[in-house]
């Protein structure tokens, strides 16, 4: 009668149980706990993820949905931020309040569920967008976002409209994201590698600039330049695993006198420290050398 051993009082009570006989079964050493006003669990044991979210759902009431971190972790979103608190969304016209661990918003948005498990959820660019909302860091927001849209779990389009409708409230680092996105991987790649590059602490670079032959021919380019340096960082294309389709080989950049750092998309994703360690290491090594003779002229950067 109760999925998950999650009831409310209420319900309880329609069974033909009164108030004082349900609070004796929810004291101390009693078989039941009340982890939420209103709200009783039919067990003792140290409740799970999915009875807390049930939890939440019953205290916000019958036409509440799980969005936030919550939701987008039930779509399968990686790339989150440590939350325990449950979000969910309410009609505009509901009197439920937030309660302990349970956020309720009330919205007059309120989207169609998708239901997930059993569970009614947002969809899940709605549930990015809340969850951004009430996030206050630029490169955890990033890493949510672009792991859902790269992998397919939604698209910038779908980001857009839900902006475009979203409370203004706490949405400036969601629209600077959502804003740079495009479709498919290089936008992200190009976000990943400017965290890298602010993160860095090293002289802004001139970007994607192209070596020439001494007879102009291009040799190479550089995805990122420092020229006082003549070190460069050069992005290997060819091993992104956001994308189905195959890319050719990133042929390698070797020019006399330029200390290249090649890089996969991955890395930038999942290890901008090791990055950035990299092209400190090259910076120091150039710092080290006399002024070098390049081996090819770097063109002026592309628009």
């Amino acid at each position: 009668m109760f999925p998950d051993g999650v009831a409310a009082r209420a319900a309880l009570v329609a069974l033909g149980h009164s108030h004082s006989w349900i609070s004796r079964r929810c004291r101390e050493g009693g078989p039941w706990r009340r982890p939420i006003p209103g709200v009783i669990l039919l067990t003792d044991a140290t409740p799970t993820r999915r009875q807390l979210l049930k939890v939440a759902l019953t205290h916000a009431g019958p036409d509440a949905m799980l969005t936030g971190v919550q939701a987008a972790r039930l779509y399968g979103v990686r790339r989150l931020p440590p939350e325990r608190r449950a979000h969910t969304l309410i009609p505009h016209r509901s009197k439920v309040a937030t309660w302990g661990f349970t956020v309720v918003e009330r919205t007059i948005h309120l989207p169609e569920p998708v239901e997930i498990d059993g569970l009614p959820v947002a969809p899940l660019a709605r549930a990015l967008i809340d969850a951004a909302r009430r996030m206050d860091e630029l490169a955890s927001v990033r890493a949510m976002i672009h792991d859902a849209v790269h992998r397919g779990l939604c698209t910038p389009e779908e980001l857009r409209n839900e902006l475009a409708q979203a409370s203004t409230i706490g949405s400036a680092l969601p629209r600077l994201v959502v804003g740079a996105l495009q479709d498919g991987v290089d936008s992200a790649v190009e976000q990943w590698l400017e965290t890298v590059l602010e993160r860095s602490g090293l002289p802004r670079p001139e970007r994607n600039a192209e070596f020439r032959s001494l007879d102009g021919q291009v040799i190479g380019v550089a995805e990122v330049w420092w020229p006082k340096a003549c070190v460069a960082l050069q992005i290997r294309h060819d091993e992104v695993a956001l994308e189905p389709a195959e890319r050719p080989e990133t042929p390698a950049l070797v020019v006399d006198g330029v200390i290249v750092v090649r890089v996969r998309p991955a890395q930038l994703r999942d290890e901008p420290l090791v990055v950035i360690q990299e092209l400190r290491a090259a910076h120091h090594r150039a710092q080290q050398r006399p002024p070098p003779k390049l081996g090819g002229t770097p063109a002026a950067p592309a628009a």
